[in-house]
């Protein structure tokens, strides 16, 4: 063997070498001597992660993916809604984020995810972010704090974003911003804690919920329906138009960026970059595919051989809703059944406002809170550990009905029925007491209703081209001028 070789060998095996140690590299460990994960100025605090770079990397990117759910629920409820009222709900998209960023940065990361929390609720241990940056996270050892504290947040802005819905068309805005603020506190966090905090009750239980079932969707839904309850029905009651979509367009345009966000919701909930991410990102796809054929073919059949383009993108959202509990534990063919059943269960509920005589009119409780349920309920029938051992960190117990551990059907129905009764009696208590606080209504006068909240609420911005009704507006006025000025009497004139 020649030096240059031998050189070329040792080379080689130093390769080989590194690989392995990327491979197996040591898992990162919280130390309570430094709880912010190291002073940056004296230590390099990314050596930690050295060889799991991919994992907060793609969880980065999976929260970018999250924020389009965002402006989706933005376009979806303004197409929902009539025109006069579908600026408001394009405002407050962006009016939530700004109030949840406030509120997890102030203390609703700590509530949810301190370390040392009850089995209900966190502390102040992460007060205003103290200590969120560097160090293993609670949620996960592989990625550094401030990772997982972004990423949780836009799952706590895209629920309070869907409970806001319960208000359109006719709750003022600057109430339902400090009832988010609010609900965030006493209902999100509390769930989010008993959920996927290790503390938490429902963490121990175990009940599974792999990306929000509870604290996202039947908490949403629940919560939506409470808002409708107090706020009470639309004017004029009863209208037909009150069921319509004013564009379908801006539904399916929003569907679209909520199905594309989906694959962050759900494909980054492992909290890792390993293949049951990947299984999870392909089952949220298969499910939502399969909702959109399970709500068709309910519409089908009800309107005898017709189709509805709001329908479909309703069916991919009750998809989505459906498999968001159990992306990460089941293969993807019962992803598939878990769409479509969930479609058909929420398109059945067509005439659901009907039937509890509250008019939710966005579907939240219909689609999330429905939809959670059933996904959640579906969870613990098909959950299967060869699916959670994809991570790489089992072996795992059996999880399912499927793999012989029947119980877990009960430990979901008490999910279910907790986090249900929890978040509609204590929206409703909230609600109740904002109402009654002087000079803070949550309903706006009657006839701003018939207006539109975006001429109550807006100064100079409207959704479409109202030229028409303000030449008619301007027309009238000048009739009505014309009118008075010619029926005035005349004077008489003097020396007649």
């Amino acid at each position: 063997m020649t030096f240059k070789q031998w050189i070329e060998q040792e080379a080689q095996t130093a390769r080989k070498e590194q690989q392995c140690d990327r491979l197996f590299s040591p898992i990162p460990e919280f130390d309570d001597t430094k709880p912010n994960g190291g002073n940056p100025d004296i230590e390099n605090v990314n050596a930690q992660y050295q060889g799991l770079e991919f994992h907060y990397l793609y969880l980065i990117i999976m929260a970018f993916l999250v924020w389009l759910i965002i402006p989706g629920i933005a376009f979806l409820y303004a197409g929902l809604a009539r025109r006069k009222s579908a600026l408001s709900l394009l405002f407050q998209s962006l009016a939530v984020m700004g109030v949840v960023c406030f509120q997890w940065l102030f203390w609703g990361y700590s509530l949810a995810y301190s370390r040392t929390a009850s089995p209900f609720i966190g502390n102040m241990e992460y007060f205003g972010l103290k200590n969120v940056m560097s160090a293993p996270s609670p949620g996960s050892p592989f990625l550094p704090e401030i990772v997982f504290c972004f990423y949780q947040m836009l799952f706590c802005a895209v629920t309070v974003q869907l409970v806001i819905g319960g208000s359109f068309e006719r709750g003022r805005i600057m109430p339902s911003m400090i009832f988010a603020f609010c609900w965030a506190t006493i209902v999100y966090c509390p769930v989010a804690c008993w959920t996927w905090n290790s503390n938490g009750w429902l963490f121990n239980l175990p009940s599974l919920d792999f990306a929000g079932g509870g604290p996202v969707h039947v908490a949403s839904g629940w919560s939506a329906l409470a808002y409708a309850f107090v706020l009470g029905k639309r004017l004029p009651k009863g209208d037909k138009i009150h069921s319509r979509a004013h564009n379908p367009t801006l539904v399916f345009i929003g569907t679209v960026f909520i199905w594309f966000g989906w694959y962050g919701f759900n494909g980054g909930s492992a909290l890792n970059g390993t293949m049951r991410s990947m299984l999870a990102a392909f089952n949220t796809n298969t499910a939502a595919c399969f909702g959109v054929l399970g709500w068709v073919v309910v519409d089908y059949i009800r309107t005898k051989g017709h189709f509805s383009v709001v329908g479909a993108c309703s069916g991919a959202i009750a998809g989505l809703v459906g498999i968001t509990p159990a992306a990460g534990y089941v293969s993807i063919w019962i992803a598939a059944l878990i769409g479509f059943l969930t479609g058909v269960v929420c398109s059945l509920c067509h005439n659901l406002d009907r039937w509890i005589k509250i008019d939710e009119g966005m579907d939240v409780f219909k689609l999330h809170g429905i939809g959670g349920m059933v996904g959640s309920f579906l969870t613990g029938i098909f959950a299967q550990s060869w699916v959670y051992d994809l991570d790489g960190m089992g072996p795992y117990d059996a999880l399912g009905a499927m793999d012989g551990n029947g119980i877990q059907v009960g430990y979901q129905l008490a999910e279910i029925c907790a986090i249900a009764s929890y978040s509609f009696t204590v929206s409703c208590i909230l609600l109740y007491a904002l109402k009654y606080i002087p000079f803070l209504h949550l309903r706006v006068s009657e006839e701003a209703e018939m207006m539109g909240l975006d001429l109550d609420q807006f100064f100079e911005e409207e959704i479409g081209d109202w030229s028409m009704m303000h030449q008619k507006e301007y027309n009238a006025n000048v009739s009505s001028t014309s009118s008075h000025v010619n029926h005035e009497p005349t004077k008489p004139r003097e020396g007649i």
